[in-house]
């Protein structure tokens, strides 16, 4: 079916034109005609199918309607997409089907950046928002949204939103809208499952089901080839095919941000002009970067899955797994950045120890098993590896790699070689330490949760601290016990509560080990016995100053150790 055969206005077919579109790929030429004509649609439908040009396309139609109708009020668009990348795409993809309009406003709405500019678009007016979940419901909440002014609603790759966690987000913004009767709904999926089904009974006027299957049609366009390769090997297999392929550009993918980083260091040391993709990239470079390949600048792009969904880049040569997806549904996601809208491409998947497991449920995913080739050196010649001996830490910066990938509260990062060089941190940690200390020396609990276990890694940061002039006094004995500072530390829970125990005991206060025997001994029966032999001239010298303490103790303390094993008496 061609464009023009549909009922679109002529202001839409500009930019249809514009686009270089001339005929319907399967999921337009199935949605399309009923969409425009108002109903509710819940599409099955893979990325790179098409999908986005249906949606915007039904949008453009309602709005031109309105727009040459001279209606006073036209209508408002609101599109959905679990990710910046594809906000921003879909953004992309509308500025050039509405070039027939003049006035057509379209704003997008995303978090990592500033709300000056998107304030800016929501005070002007916006005839199409395009957001992620997060940062629409942040502008409802400042009450600069009104959902009620939305006349269609798209959700774009429900599957992705809802794995993400969006669900509830969802569901909250279709309780804000308008009813379902005044209001057309879309909602586009992977798959259609029961949370999308569930969307659909509940919020959704009478949508039509429509399944396209373009997986098929994606992976049979696509050449794909798979190596097995153990880790050690595989970078220097990725070199031997690059240069084998000669691809104009080559898209990587790999399961972890730090494997990113290194791959793309690597490729750069061997002169490969090459940029990283992950999300802790701030917004601005992100999109930077994915220009750049997009106009061609860039030939060679390391990612993790953030850039699996939304990034979409015309004539992509070669899709390379260097590692094999852990889900299943990203190996679609991941080659579908070559042969989108039926043109063919290139992926090869690296298959390695670590994470071959995850092959079998792809290929039946798939259902067909991907090719197994075997390399030689004639085929594929060897490639020199100016990376080969390279340390991580040699490639990447060490504040650049601390500042993205420890984890928070972590004092190292990867293999543990970073060490704590701040010295307000370890001031700060061994001033906790010392209180600590402080409150077991004046007869704090011991069984305490805020109380530290000094092991491993810790021990470094102890003893550089120790290495204050505050710290001096760490070293005598905590009590009249004589055990150090340092051999508290070497003890175990059991042994500390043991040594605390006759400690304190010796300073007065009840030595017991169980809180039965504790109920027996009465300190009254004590002082009588010490009245009624004064001639033992040892005793009448040491136990009336045992009373005393005792007597202090209760004051000062309460009974510590009375509360704790004589409460019940």
């Amino acid at each position: 079916m061609k464009f023009n055969e549909l009922p679109l206005d002529t202001e839409v077919l500009k930019g249809v034109e514009k686009a270089s579109f001339t005929s319907c790929m399967s999921v337009q030429e199935l949605v399309l005609p009923q969409t425009l004509q108002g109903k509710d649609a819940m599409v099955q439908s893979k990325t790179g199918s098409g999908k986005t040009a249906v949606f915007l396309l039904t949008i453009l139609q309602k709005y031109g309607i309105s727009y040459n109708n001279k209606d006073k009020t036209l209508p408002v668009a609101l599109i959905i997409a679990p990710t910046r990348e594809l906000a921003v795409q879909i953004e992309a993809d509308a500025k050039i089907l509405s070039s027939g309009f003049k006035n057509f406003r379209i704003g997008c709405f995303y978090g990592g950046v500033g709300y000056q500019k998107q304030d800016k678009q929501i005070v002007e007016g916006v005839d199409l928002i395009i957001g992620t979940p997060g940062r629409i419901l942040d502008y409802q909440k400042m009450g600069k949204l009104n959902f009620k002014s939305i006349n269609t609603f798209v959700i774009d790759e429900a599957d992705r939103l809802f794995d993400m966690g969006f669900y509830p987000d969802i569901q909250k913004m279709f309780t804000m809208m308008v009813d379902k009767t005044k209001r057309q709904t879309m909602i586009f999926s992977a798959t259609l499952s029961n949370r999308v089904r569930n969307l659909a009974w509940s919020y959704m006027n009478n949508p039509v089901e429509i399944e396209n299957q373009p997986e098929e049609i994606t992976v049979n366009n696509i050449t794909q080839e798979l190596y097995h390769v153990s880790s050690d090997e595989k970078f220097s297999l990725l070199l031997r095919l690059l240069s084998k392929e000669q691809p104009e550009n080559c898209l990587i993918f790999t399961n972890t941000k730090a494997k990113a980083v290194e791959i793309s260091k690597r490729l750069g040391v061997n002169n490969y002009a090459v940029r990283y993709l992950m999300g802790d990239l701030p917004q601005n470079k992100r999109l930077q970067v994915i220009n750049r390949m997009k106009s061609g600048e860039l030939k060679f792009l390391v990612a993790t899955d953030v850039a699996a969904r939304g990034l979409q880049i015309d004539d992509l040569a070669l899709v390379v797994n260097y590692d094999i997806p852990e889900d299943f549904e990203n190996y679609v996601h991941r080659i579908g950045r070559t042969a989108r809208a039926g043109k063919s491409g290139k992926s090869i998947t690296l298959a390695c120890e670590e994470f071959v497991y995850g092959l079998e449920g792809i290929e039946t995913y798939i259902q067909m098993k991907i090719p197994v080739i075997w390399t030689d050196e004639k085929e594929v010649p060897l490639v020199e590896d100016k990376s080969k001996g390279m340390r991580f830490r040699d490639l990447v910066d060490q504040s650049e790699y601390a500042s993205k990938y420890v984890r928070k509260g972590s004092s190292s990062h990867q293999g543990g070689r970073k060490k704590i060089s701040n010295t307000t941190v370890a001031h700060k940690k061994s001033s906790e330490r010392k209180s600590d200390y402080k409150g077991k020396a004046q007869g704090k609990s011991s069984s305490s949760p805020k109380r530290p276990e000094y092991k491993g890694q810790n021990q470094n940061k102890r003893a550089d601290s120790s290495r204050r002039p505050d710290y001096k006094n760490n070293s005598a004995p905590a009590s009249k016990g004589g055990k150090s500072y340092q051999d508290i530390q070497k003890m175990n829970l059991d042994e500390r509560m043991a040594y605390y125990k006759n400690t304190y005991a010796t300073e007065g206060m009840i030595s017991t080990t169980t809180p039965k025997v504790a109920k027996k001994k009465n300190p009254v029966q004590k002082r009588e016995k010490v009245v009624s032999k004064p001639q033992a001239k040892p005793k009448t010298k040491v136990e009336p100053i045992i009373v005393e303490q005792k007597k202090e103790s209760k004051e000062k303390k309460g009974g510590f150790l009375t509360r704790i094993f004589g409460r019940k008496k």
